[in-house]
């Protein structure tokens, strides 16, 4: 009987290692290209991914275009973006954010932005760091660097889980809103403003891998 055991075991064993030497695709790693608007579109879970920022920067940057803050007769108002401030518990790179509102405004000519290696340098002098930057801290620095706006956020993310039951699977939302203003910072009053929401849900098994 241990005999038999034996050779069943080798023959499995073998068949194994077939399969491996064969280069099945089950057993191998995988590398494609995608496209990036198809990828965005299916979210993987529900943390903060690529297809938000591209969401957020694109829909906040036409918005931005449309906006009359940027109708100044055919001269182009300059910007210093004093970035977006991350109130969410996930680790964001919000100048990816910026960064793509500002390509979308500038390949439209429609504004031009203060360098913000300028910004970051003149904020080292003054011994500031942008999170710690009061609101008339900032308006200071724009105004040195000869900008007549100034473009801030605030990112905020909220997170529901389904109540306590007997169930098969956790339902979980997350909400996350992006606010936008433009400063002018001759009056220090709010020239422009937009918000955008995000929502997404999940459901994950309670028992799986």
């Amino acid at each position: 009987m241990s005999r038999m055991i034996s050779g069943i075991f080798l023959s499995a064993l073998m068949s194994i290692v077939m399969v491996l030497e064969s280069g099945c695709g089950a057993f191998r790693a995988s590398v494609q290209n995608e496209d990036v608007a198809a990828a965005s579109a299916t979210p993987l879970d529900t943390g903060y991914d690529f297809g938000d920022l591209r969401w957020l920067g694109d829909s906040i940057g036409s918005d931005l275009l449309s906006a009359t803050v940027l109708d100044q007769d055919g001269k182009k108002p300059i910007l210093v973006v004093m970035g977006i401030e991350n109130r969410t518990d996930e680790h964001i790179d919000t100048k990816a954010i910026t960064d793509t509102i500002r390509t979308r405004v500038i390949n439209k000519g429609k504004a031009s932005f203060v360098n913000e290696s300028q910004r970051d340098n003149l904020l080292r002098e003054q011994g500031y760091q942008l999170a710690n930057c009061t609101p008339e801290t900032r308006v200071l620095i724009g105004k040195q660097l000869g900008a007549r706006y100034m473009l801030t956020g605030s990112l905020v993310k909220i997170t529901k889980d389904s109540p306590r039951q007997v169930r098969l699977s956790k339902k979980e939302q997350v909400y996350f809103q992006l606010t936008m203003d433009v400063t002018d910072l001759e009056t220090g009053l709010i020239a422009w403003t937009t918000q955008k929401e995000r929502v997404r849900g999940a459901s994950k098994p309670i028992l799986g891998w």
